[in-house]
C-alpha cells in the first residue's frame, strides 16, 4: 500500500508531534509512503508579499511552492532518512519512503490552478493520484469533525476550496489525523 501523507506547515507550532511522525514514517510504521511538506510560515511570507507587492496569484503559486520545497529541507534536516524526490511517481517503485519536492510544478501543470485556491492540501491529492496510492492523509493541527465531507470542510476552511474537486478525482480513502485522532473524509457527496 503506497500512502501520501501531508503533513501541515502548522505542525511547525508542534515541532515534538512533527518530529516524532517523521521518525514513525521514516521507521516505516506508515507502510509506503510519500511525504508532502505543507508551506508553512514560507507560504504565509507569500502571502504577506503578495499583499505588499500586489503580485498576481500565479506568481504567488509559484513561491508557495517554493515554501513547500524550503519545507521539504526542513524535513530532512529533521528525519535524514528521509528521501527527497522531485519525482515520486517515478522513484516509488525503488523506495519506500520519499518526501517530495515539488519545485517541477513551478512550470506550471495544466491540472493544477495557479491560484490559492490550491495549496498543499490539494498537491497532496494530485500525488496520490498520480502515483495510484491507496491512501491520502492530511496532518493536521486541528481535528476534523467527523462524518464531513471535502465540500463541507473547505467550506469550514480546514481543506483549500479546490480540495473538494481533487477528492473527487483521487478515488482513495482520505484521512484528516488531527492531535486527537483520525477522520475519514466523506468523498461521496463531493462536487
Amino acid at each position: 500500500m503506497t500512502r501520501v501523507i501531508k503533513i501541515g506547515g502548522s505542525l511547525e507550532a508542534d515541532p515534538h508531534r512533527r518530529r516524532a511522525l517523521l521518525a514513525a514514517i521514516a521507521d516505516g510504521a506508515h507502510g509506503r509512503c510519500i511525504v508532502v511538506p505543507g508551506g508553512g510560515a514560507f507560504a504565509d511570507s507569500v502571502r504577506t508579499a503578495q499583499a505588499q507587492e500586489r503580485f498576481g496569484d500565479a506568481e504567488a503559486h509559484r513561491r508557495a511552492l517554493d515554501a513547500m520545497s524550503e519545507a521539504a529541507g526542513i524535513f530532512r534536516g529533521i528525519e535524514p532518512r528521509l528521501v527527497q524526490s522531485l519525482e515520486p511517481w517515478a522513484e516509488i517503485a525503488s523506495a519506500r519512503i520519499l518526501i517530495w519536492n515539488p519545485r517541477r510544478l513551478r512550470a506550471g501543470h495544466p491540472d493544477i490552478p495557479e491560484t490559492w485556491d490550491v495549496t498543499s492540501d490539494s498537491l497532496a491529492l494530485w500525488l496520490a493520484a498520480q502515483v495510484r496510492a491507496e491512501c491520502c492523509v492530511l496532518v493536521k493541527s486541528v481535528d476534523a469533525p467527523p462524518g464531513r465531507s471535502a465540500a463541507a470542510l473547505a467550506e469550514d476552511g480546514l481543506v483549500d476550496a479546490a480540495f473538494p474537486r481533487f477528492a473527487a478525482r483521487f478515488g482513495g480513502v482520505i484521512e484528516i489525523w488531527g492531535p486527537n485522532g483520525r477522520v475519514a473524509v466523506e468523498t461521496r457527496a463531493t462536487a
